[in-house]
């Protein structure tokens, strides 16, 4: 049974990550593959109770701990959350391998979800996904394997991909063909392009994308959007987090560029077939889930456009108007509303609120 909240008494000073205390746990998903959930505390104990942050592809659960002077991570202590980070199986911190949505949100959503109650005490916990983790907790909460989450606040794309045009040219026919040469295209191949297509996909992207010297910043957006650049605006970011993403991006997997641009062509989350209990589609009926759905939209995203989050909404409204909410905002894409540096200001307290309603 969850325990009634204690009033939230703010720290004396704000915490930073000099303050944070790290535990990483091993867990297992449903299916046997390794994963690891990162336990993350601050000076004093939390007074609310869990929640789960999930990353995107091809990165880690440290994507929300930039060194920027105030994290989500930070801020979400501060207010007394419990704060749980997951690594599942499109995390960089584990060796490469094939994937799809699919197994995310049957194997490896629940079995967070289980371990971090089961560690808590609480019957409920909230989550905030990002990308591809939103994606696979989406269809896992819409398919019924979530029924303990009763908040989910999403970031960029939920159950409706929408992509820009050149996007879907680059996914319909350029991933098909690199597909046949490497099961894995990996942004760190920018500064480490060991082999021949790596050194081949690198040289196409010097000569296109010619926006800043970063190397893995100019291949990320190739890899996973049309811009330039396509997952942040050069002018959200500071130098320090600029060069630190350096170090977190790398290998994902082509089956899961495979079954996005069938859900692409789809105009929604579409299952491959291979995982027993998932529904073909998952917006074809009403979510089986209770969960209220906060909607988190870059007005300049050029990975997946604001319209994925505003389809989703007018799905959901459809079904239980009045029940979730979206939110665009300007200035931000698509990761800078974390790595940002000034989320802080402008995207952290409009999570924050939403998590405590």
């Amino acid at each position: 049974m969850t325990a009634t909240p204690s009033p939230v008494t703010r720290p004396s000073r704000p915490t930073t990550r000099r303050d944070h205390v790290t535990e990483v746990r091993p867990l297992t998903a449903l299916d046997g593959r390794p994963l690891t959930l990162v336990h993350v505390s601050g000076r004093h104990p939390p007074t609310r109770g869990p929640v789960l942050l999930v990353h995107g592809a091809g990165v880690r659960a440290e994507i929300f701990r930039p060194p920027t002077p105030r994290t989500l991570v930070d801020a979400l202590i501060d207010e007394g959350w419990d704060v749980w980070l997951l690594n599942w199986r499109a995390s960089i911190d584990f060796e490469p391998t094939p994937w799809t949505l699919d197994e995310a949100a049957a194997y490896d959503h629940p079995a967070a979800v289980a371990h971090v109650l089961a560690a808590t005490g609480a019957d409920r916990l909230k989550a905030v996904v990002h990308c591809q983790g939103s994606t696979s907790f989406m269809m896992a909460a819409a398919a019924g394997l979530l029924p303990e989450v009763d908040t989910v606040v999403s970031n960029a794309v939920s159950l409706h991909p929408v992509i820009p045009r050149f996007s879907t040219v680059k996914i319909g026919r350029l991933a098909p063909v690199i597909s046949r040469l490497t099961p894995y295209i990996s942004p760190a191949w920018g500064d480490r392009p060991r082999g021949t297509v790596p050194w081949l996909v690198v040289q196409g992207v010097r000569a296109t994308h010619p926006e800043c010297r970063n190397r893995v910043c100019r291949m990320v957006s190739f890899t996973y959007g049309s811009g330039r650049p396509a997952l942040w605006s050069h002018e959200q970011l500071d130098e320090a987090t600029h060069d630190w993403i350096r170090g977190e991006f790398a290998e994902v997997p082509m089956t899961f560029f495979a079954q996005m641009a069938r859900c692409v062509r789809a105009g929604q989350l579409v299952a491959t077939g291979a995982v027993r209990g998932l529904p073909p589609s998952f917006a074809e009926e009403a979510p089986r889930t209770d969960a209220r759905v906060v909607l988190l939209a870059g007005r300049d995203n050029r990975c997946f456009l604001a319209d994925s989050q505003r389809r989703t909404f007018d799905f959901l409204r459809r079904h239980r108007p009045g029940r979730d909410s979206l939110h665009v905002l300007p200035g931000y894409g698509h990761l800078d509303v974390f790595l940002g540096h000034r989320a802080a200001s402008d995207s952290f307290p409009l999570i924050l609120e939403e998590l405590a309603r």
